[in-house]
């Protein structure tokens, strides 16, 4: 069978996550990666494959799919309406409140350009999502809970670092374990941003930085720590190197649910993530899933797409046959 060319836009954690699990997916091929930066600047791992500068793709290039990797504050919202009109993609644009608006600009420009993306795949949104999903179609008389961590957030670690006088920074994503508990007893709590989690931040301030004002602005940040009890503690950069330089996450989404006649008796489904590599599970999830716009679009699909809107089987490198045999 003719593999699947992949491109790469970004050659970041993302980027780098998405072409190891290129190598574990033997129906897939990396055939470019493209960057922002002097191409001549970026070493890449795969032997042999052309790292070329982002203008590149506006000339037309032979990939089945462009894999976007870049941000979802900036870099997503305009890369993706932008290339979804040129080639089948996938991203993982993972502001949950803008992705209506991130869908409708995507769905316009792909189906304008006769081509298929996939949008905000990965594991919040993605496999969380699709979770959530299952959950509730089967206990339809229950709430929904999801936790993050403990792990690094990404973005809550570069929002502290565009603080005046930090040098580098990292945030722990906590759950609050009673909060955990007594939604795996069944007791259906209504709980509070506070109640669910806490952050702890690890932050390498400048010489002379004033370290007081630095903790005030992290603690009442808006959208980010405002609403939450958070910690920060100040460290030295060898300190940050040594002990804080992985990227983990996972997390749980958690439905509890009532079944029986009468509502009488409880069930909980519970899906966990432990993750040693926050990006490069990820990229794991985005590389399936890039298969699957593949598939949809050799079928003559256009338009926008969701995890929600992929069979399962889309993803997976086998036959039906396979499937039944081995997974069913």
């Amino acid at each position: 069978m003719e593999k699947i060319k992949v491109g790469i836009l970004g050659y970041g954690n993302i980027g780098r996550g998405v072409e190891c699990a290129i190598k574990q997916n033997p129906d897939m091929e990396l055939a470019a990666v493209f960057t922002r930066r002097d191409p001549d600047q970026v070493e890449i791992l795969t032997p042999e494959v052309p790292v070329y500068h982002v203008d590149e793709l506006e000339k037309g290039v032979d990939i089945d799919i462009l894999i976007l990797c870049g941000g979802s504050a900036t870099d997503l919202p305009a890369q993706t309406p932008m290339y979804a009109a040129m080639y089948n993609c996938i991203d993982s644009f993972d502001n949950h409140s803008r992705i209506p608006e991130h869908f409708d600009a995507v769905d316009k420009a792909a189906k304008k350009g006769g081509h298929v993306t996939t949008i905000s795949t990965g594991w919040d949104p993605g496999l969380f999502s699709l979770n959530r999903a299952v959950a509730t179609a089967v206990l339809p008389k229950g709430e929904n809970y999801t936790f993050w961590g403990k792990g690094v957030s990404q973005g809550h670690s570069d929002a502290i670092r565009r603080i005046k006088g930090v040098v580098d920074a990292r945030q722990y994503t906590v759950p609050i374990q009673d909060a955990l508990d007594a939604v795996r007893s069944g007791k259906n709590p209504t709980l509070t941003t506070r109640e669910k989690h806490r952050r702890e931040c690890f932050v390498v301030a400048a010489e002379g930085a004033d370290l007081e004002r630095i903790k005030e602005e992290i603690v009442t940040m808006p959208a980010y720590f405002a609403d939450y009890d958070t910690t920060v503690t100040f460290i030295s950069e060898e300190e940050l190197a040594r002990d804080h330089s992985a990227l983990p996450h996972g997390g749980f989404v958690i439905r509890s649910g009532k079944t029986g006649w009468d509502e009488e008796n409880t069930a909980i489904y519970e899906f966990k993530l432990d993750l040693d590599s926050n990006p490069e599970f990820t990229s794991s999830a985005i590389v399936a899933y890039a298969r699957a716009t593949v598939r949809m679009a050799r079928e003559g699909q256009t338009g926008c797409k969701t995890i929600f809107d992929i069979p399962v089987s889309y993803a997976l490198a086998m036959t039906p046959e396979e499937m039944r045999k081995t997974l069913l």
